[in-house]
């Protein structure tokens, strides 16, 4: 059984480790993410936003975190899911926690920044609501996708 809890320093190596496995399978590792992958913490956490991990057996097979921006908007980031772990289902449960966090602190706009190799995520995120738009204020050189959501 798959479970979402709340992120502890603990499960930063985990936190690193799913998501160095998809951005660097996709050849779109940049700096900022390291910045954001060795402390999430500091450039997550203490900035007011929020990290869940899924957990099967004392095991972390997926993380999502959401980045306040500013009053009222936050962005979906650092979603992966272990690759022995994909197409049961644990995407879609973090990115409902994310959704639910979001609107419970006032959110009113979720944003995303993601690259057009990453079809079955974009997919994903269109089945929740979030629609194209055009790609401004990205911190990656490599998002070619920008998506929102009004909740």
């Amino acid at each position: 059984m798959i479970n979402i809890i709340d992120y502890k320093t603990v499960y930063q190596p985990d936190f690193y480790r799913l998501n160095i496995a998809w951005l660097d399978k996709y050849h779109l590792t940049e700096s900022h993410d390291l910045q954001i992958l060795n402390d999430p913490e500091g450039t997550i956490v203490a900035n007011g936003g929020y990290i869940w991990l899924a957990m099967e057996d004392d095991v972390v097979v997926g993380t999502a975190a959401i980045i306040k921006e500013s009053d009222g908007a936050y962005e979906l980031a650092k979603m992966a899911v272990d690759d022995a772990y994909q197409g049961r289902g644990i995407s879609k449960l973090l990115i409902e926690k994310c959704i639910e966090k979001a609107k419970e602190v006032g959110a009113t706009k979720l944003e995303l920044f993601s690259n057009s190799q990453l079809t079955t995520a974009l997919e994903l995120y269109k089945k929740y609501g979030f629609h194209h738009v055009d790609v401004t204020g990205s911190p990656f050189e490599t998002a070619d996708v920008k998506m929102e959501m009004a909740l």
